[in-house]
């Protein structure tokens, strides 16, 4: 516990962190990556070189000296980033390095503002965030490894089948090379797969969200290819692409995340999605066929064309139950597309289109995809009076604003 004048010294400083913040993360990662390099073979190159895991932690720093008083507040954000620690493989040993160069950020950027006392106070109240994120994570560690079928860290899966779905993107079955059990999972969790790729330092790990129903003998990820591979994210997805084929042993860690379709409602589900954003979708929309077949729900997806279009057949022979209805939506449909009706909607999802089309006052919404397609969403939910507890969102990469 922290005694009151700590928290009132962390809380006074919730100003300059809103002011500084991205500041002091950006030379905290320079600092830090600077005395410890062997770090790069966990955090997200693609993310630091955007810019977007400098702007989640100065947000989650702010968020933390804001309710220092209070950390039950923030526990749902807590769990949120535990789960993505967890199955990157970050470990207690990890945590007095990150705040150790947290603090040397503060006092550079911040310079003589940052006093001696303001660095002790932030070093209490470190100590005390560390400890909530190990105690969560130690909790998850066990959980992924004691479960049936589950396992700690990185374990050895065979991609067993290697399937293009659409000009960009392509689904790759992964089975355990020891054919034992694996763990099951919640519909719209993902897992990380750990690469090695020739010429590179450092190993590169990227999470991908699971694509298909639980309870098979694989798992299944399909990943859109990123222009260019100067992109980071290019560099990853271009090599799963291009390099790793059927027969190849990738490393993969257990299922994580805490964007997942609560089963144990049955009222009607809206799912959502732009581009690649389908992947957890899918997954959902599986399990509801499955395990709730009495239950509606309406698939809806937004892509450019046909061409980029994947996974599309799955839906439509789901589609035919009565349970289930999906919708369209191109944007700039080709020629093929028009002749053979491939889509219901030329154009964007609208306000005006959801409040004729889904049950917007008892419905709970799913929806993943570029970021911009997730404001325009959440802004017309929030316009239509849908509750924010019915209104469920994932990200790819690190957390972002929406409003």
């Amino acid at each position: 516990m922290l005694d009151q004048k700590t928290i009132e010294i962390v809380k006074s400083t919730v100003p300059v962190l809103e002011q500084h913040g991205e500041a002091i993360t950006t030379k905290f990662y320079q600092l830090m990556f600077g005395n410890h390099p062997e770090l790069l073979n966990i955090f997200n190159h693609a993310n630091q070189k955007q810019g977007r895991q400098q702007r989640a932690l100065a947000s989650a720093v702010y968020a933390a000296a804001a309710y220092i008083d209070n950390l039950e507040a923030i526990l749902p954000v807590v769990k949120q980033i535990a789960h993505k620690h967890r199955s990157l493989g970050i470990k207690p040993e990890h945590y007095p390095i990150v705040g150790k160069h947290l603090l040397l950020a503060i006092k550079d950027v911040l310079g003589d503002a940052a006093t001696d006392e303001i660095i002790d106070a932030w070093a209490k109240a470190y100590g005390v965030i560390a400890d909530a994120f190990i105690g969560v994570e130690a909790e998850m560690y066990a959980e992924a490894k004691n479960q049936k079928g589950g396992w700690e860290d990185f374990r050895r899966f065979i991609v067993d089948k290697k399937i293009a779905e659409s000009d960009v993107i392509t689904s790759f079955y992964l089975k355990p090379v020891d054919h034992k059990p694996i763990a099951d999972f919640r519909p719209g969790q993902y897992i990380s797969i750990k690469l090695e790729i020739e010429g590179e330092k450092f190993t590169h790990i990227r999470q991908y969200s699971l694509s298909d129903a639980p309870g098979k003998d694989y798992y299944r990820i399909s990943v859109k290819r990123e222009a260019g591979m100067l992109n980071p994210d290019g560099k990853v997805s271009n090599y799963l692409h291009d390099s790793v084929e059927e027969g190849e042993i990738l490393q993969i860690s257990a299922p994580a995340g805490d964007f997942v379709l609560d089963t144990n409602k049955e009222t009607p589900v809206v799912l959502l999605s732009g581009g690649v954003g389908l992947t957890p979708m899918m997954s959902m929309l599986k399990t509801v066929v499955d395990v709730q077949p009495e239950r509606k729900v309406t698939f809806i997806h937004a892509a450019q064309n046909g061409n980029v279009h994947a996974l599309r057949d799955e839906v439509e022979e789901l589609a035919q139950l009565e349970n289930v209805t999906s919708y369209f939506f191109y944007d700039s449909p080709t020629e093929e597309d028009r002749e053979n009706n491939r889509f219901d909607v030329e154009g964007y999802v609208t306000r005006q289109w959801l409040e004729e089309k889904v049950p917007v006052g008892e419905a709970d919404f799913y929806f993943c995809g570029p970021v911009p397609f997730m404001k325009a969403i959440n802004g017309f939910l929030l316009d239509l009076g849908v509750n924010e507890d019915r209104i469920h969102f994932e990200f790819f990469g690190p957390k972002a604003a929406l409003v």
